[in-house]
């Protein structure tokens, strides 16, 4: 007898057991401010949005997708440009959240990280399109000015250094040159000697005598004759 009992309360014990797994597994909870959408295997996701609380679904066919509808920070770095043609580093802090009544559609076309998404793109464009006068204060401005005159007048240093060394290599390499010549001269010149010397003296009576030649009333005196000769003017 007390082992039927036993045997009774073992079943119920392992019926109740599997039923409250069954139970289990078709309750999910939506927390404060979240809003959850259901996913169907067989009809796609649904169209109604769930709000807080305990709910059922059919377990394997149903899924819960959970999102969070409260406002939350996000930090978005920005580069905008100002009048004067600058680059400017701003980082936006926004405060968003999702519409509800819109999880479905949101869940269905751009997915559970619509944030790492759609945000950067959308606020970059709004903060370029807004922040179009973006100005400086007057010591700023001329800080700014001051710091690329001063850029400037050390590029411009720069030049005239990198000037003067190559007029010095150029100065150099020409005294190189010049004292190559002048050797490469006087060695040939040693080596030519007296014959050199004595072409020289040639080729200057040739030019004397042909200036002489074209000058009036020069009368030649052959070596080795006592007769005066005139030359035909």
């Amino acid at each position: 007898m007390a082992a039927k009992v036993f045997e009774s309360i073992g079943k119920f014990g392992l019926a109740l057991a599997v039923a409250g797994g069954v139970v289990n597994s078709a309750l999910y909870n939506v927390d404060a401010g979240h809003r959850a959408v259901i996913f169907d295997r067989f009809r796609g996701v649904q169209d109604i949005v769930v709000g807080e609380g305990t709910h059922f679904l059919i377990p394997w066919v149903q899924k819960p997708i959970i999102f969070d509808c409260r406002s939350r920070p996000r930090n978005v770095p920005v580069i905008t440009g100002s009048k004067d043609l600058q680059n400017v580093n701003i980082t936006l802090r926004i405060l968003f959240r999702p519409v509800a009544s819109q999880l479905p559609r949101i869940f269905t076309s751009i997915g559970e990280d619509y944030d790492e998404r759609v945000l950067p793109s959308i606020t970059t464009e709004i903060l370029k399109s807004v922040v179009t006068h973006l100005t400086f204060g007057k010591e700023f401005t001329e800080a700014v000015e001051a710091k690329q005159v001063a850029q400037q007048e050390a590029e411009r240093a720069r030049f005239v250094v990198e000037k003067a060394e190559q007029q010095k290599k150029a100065a150099i390499i020409s005294a190189e040159g010049d004292s190559k010549a002048a050797e490469l001269i006087a060695n040939s010149l040693t080596t030519a000697g007296d014959g050199l010397i004595e072409l020289r003296k040639l080729e200057a009576a040739e030019d004397i005598a042909y200036q002489l030649s074209r000058s009036r009333n020069i009368t030649y005196l052959p070596t080795g004759q006592s007769v005066l000769l005139q030359l035909p003017q």
